[in-house]
């Protein structure tokens, strides 16, 4: 596989896009590493390998409403009114929404279950490039807002989650 100029262009505008603290791609012999900050070095050159690897770190993004574009947009998996007191939790990016690590496995979390603010509760995939979503707040699933393999855009609902 062959990267070109405009595929480096395209992560680097998905990396300033996004909330990402990080973002490593090794294909080829090729490494890149972006980051938010600007003490960061990579640790060591990484070792040749055939298959392309791709690592990304964010910290979640929760808010305790859903901005309006993306309550509008976002398809309801459960419908009716939230109360105030639960937490959205946002897409940190655009991409495809996962519910499970990989096909046919169990979803990483089901409504009414406990999460704690570390806990994984998706994944978004663009480009090959997964981002894992947490929960960012520990308390209980009540709503999933989004269908298994959908579109989302950056900052709309996945999820609500009521604080412990």
């Amino acid at each position: 596989m062959t990267i070109k100029p405009q595929d480096i262009a395209t992560l680097v505008e998905l990396f300033e896009a996004s909330n990402w603290d990080e973002l490593h791609v090794q294909l080829d012999g090729m490494h890149i590493f972006l980051s938010t900050d600007p003490n960061a070095r990579l640790a060591s050159t990484p070792a040749p390998t055939a298959a392309p690897q791709v690592f990304a770190t964010t910290q979640p993004a929760v808010a305790a409403t859903p901005p309006a574009a993306a309550k509008a947009s976002a398809p309801a998996v459960s419908s009716g009114d939230v109360p105030a007191n639960w937490a959205a939790v946002t897409a940190p990016n655009l991409g495809t929404f996962y519910r499970a690590p990989k096909p046919g496995a169990a979803p990483f979390v089901e409504i009414g279950q406990m999460v704690d603010a570390d806990t994984e509760i998706c994944l978004l995939e663009v480009m090959k490039l997964f981002t894992a979503v947490r929960a960012g707040v520990k308390g209980t699933v009540r709503r999933i807002c989004v269908n298994d393999a959908d579109m989302v855009e950056f900052g709309q609902t996945l999820f609500y989650v009521e604080p412990a």
